[in-house]
């Protein structure tokens, strides 16, 4: 995978893309990135990128023509391909990237992104050589450059050989729409806590099915946007009459857990609220 960035601060890049597991798979030559300066590309003799907005309004938009020319230098250095190389532009319009575009993403070889800044960049342009219209959120930063690299990171793991277990990227929060299930390390005993038996049993079927619950306790806790109509069914309403006997005791078991967590964390809270008079 090579990256592609064109930026007005390509010295934010570095600290970021040469290190931990990025760093190693640069080294392997498995990812490669080159952060390109826009300015280099400016007419102008004040390096000058930016002007102001027709028809009046705050701030300053950023030019075509240098962001162009910056992506035509590129171009030569790309490898030939019938079709459009993908260029994303990271803005708050675009639309709110997930593990899914990740993955998408990570199918290519060369990937193109632009930065912006200001108030946003000259429409021409984005008209001319965007492909995706992407955001991290439904928030405003002062660039486009902390997005790219949030964006390069996630893609970058799902490259094959730059995580070491390639079961990593797989079961992950968000690689089967479910939010992770829990981690713990040694030592079995911290603080009179202790890491779940289950987990200490070696029966991989029973571990399988704890993390199962515990990913999507987890998710309906936090994240229930992410769950399907169906799993919410099966977690908050009717189970369906035809089901397997082995799937059923799951979901009911399942059920059983959240309902006495649920009750353990409204106990708590009345408790909580006596306290405090």
């Amino acid at each position: 995978m090579h990256f592609y960035i064109m930026t007005l601060f390509p010295e934010m890049f570095p600290g970021i893309m040469d290190a931990s597991i990025l760093g190693r798979a640069k080294t392997q030559g498995l990812l490669e990135w080159e952060a390109v300066n826009i300015r280099d590309y400016t007419l102008d003799k004040h390096m000058k990128v930016d002007d102001y907005p027709y028809g009046g309004g705050a701030g300053m938009v950023m030019q075509a023509e240098p962001i162009y020319r910056c992506y035509e230098a590129l171009k030569q250095k790309m490898k030939p391909e019938p079709k459009k190389k993908r260029v994303i532009y990271v803005t708050p319009q675009g639309h709110v990237f997930d593990q899914k575009m990740a993955e998408d993403f990570a199918k290519e070889e060369e990937l193109v992104f632009l930065c912006g800044h200001y108030e946003g960049v000259d429409e021409r342009v984005l008209e001319e050589i965007v492909t995706d219209y992407v955001s991290i959120g439904d928030y405003v930063l002062t660039g486009g450059e902390l997005p790219a690299m949030v964006m390069m990171d996630t893609i970058s793991r799902l490259v094959p050989g730059v995580l070491h277990n390639k079961d990593s990227a797989e079961t992950e929060s968000f690689a089967d729409g479910l939010l992770e299930y829990p981690q713990y390390t040694r030592p079995v005993n911290f603080e009179g806590m202790e890491v779940p038996e289950v987990l200490r049993s070696g029966n991989h079927a029973l571990i399988n099915s704890w993390r199962l619950k515990q990913s999507l306790k987890a998710t309906l806790a936090l994240r229930p946007d992410l769950l399907s109509a169906e799993q919410k069914e099966l977690l908050t309403g009717r189970l369906p009459y035809k089901m397997k006997k082995s799937e059923r005791r799951f979901y009911e078991e399942l059920r059983a857990e959240i309902a006495a967590e649920q009750e353990k964390r409204a106990n708590a809270e009345v408790k909580e609220d006596e306290a405090n008079g």
